[in-house]
């Protein structure tokens, strides 16, 4: 050992040092001899991530991804950027089906937790934020004015929130005003 402490006639506190993956005996030394248990200590060799997939996902999380790897079984933790997963399963010694949780959009690193420590993949998936769809119009009113503009139009449609522009034959709207989602207020130019 690395070190020991005898607590008490029935036990002591040693510190394992370094040694190869699998089971150790160990031993113990009084004046009165010698006594060992074989196999009685097991190192675990440290584990692994070399892929995940899908690597990415939205930002609300839900997405299902495969971590492989080695030396994975008996993972306790899962996390990605320092959040739990949602939930985990350790399919084999290669491979934990993990859950993401929420994020926040960027990469983050994803870690395993197992009996050897934690091993951290950086950057290894990514939170995607949620393209808005494209906006679609489905009527104007009114439908016609004067060509000397100035007429407030209603346009109604879909996914107008963020509309950072409204054209009349390529001319800019002397102004406007988004509603809600499904209504902006034009002022028709010249």
């Amino acid at each position: 050992a690395t070190s020991f402490t005898v607590n008490s006639a029935t036990q002591i506190t040693a510190v394992a040092p370094a040694g190869t993956a699998g089971a150790a005996s160990v031993a113990v030394t009084t004046a009165g001899g010698t006594a060992a248990l074989a196999g009685g200590f097991t190192y675990v060799a440290p584990s692994t991530i070399t892929a995940v997939a899908p690597n990415s996902g939205p930002i609300a999380g839900g997405t299902s991804v495969v971590i492989t790897g080695t030396n994975l079984t008996g993972a306790s933790a899962v996390t990605f950027g320092g959040t739990a997963a949602t939930s985990f399963t350790v399919d084999s010694a290669t491979q934990i089906t993990a859950v993401a949780p929420a994020g926040t959009a960027g990469a983050v690193g994803i870690s395993v937790t197992t009996a050897a420590g934690t091993v951290t993949s950086n950057n290894a998936y990514t939170y995607v934020a949620p393209q808005q769809a494209a906006p679609t119009i489905a009527s104007i009113a009114p439908s016609s004015g004067p060509v000397a503009g100035g007429t407030s139009v209603v346009i109604t449609g879909t996914n107008l929130t963020g509309a950072s522009a409204v054209t009349f034959a390529g001319t800019a709207a002397t102004s406007f005003t988004v509603n809600s989602a499904t209504q902006i207020t034009a002022v028709a130019p010249a």
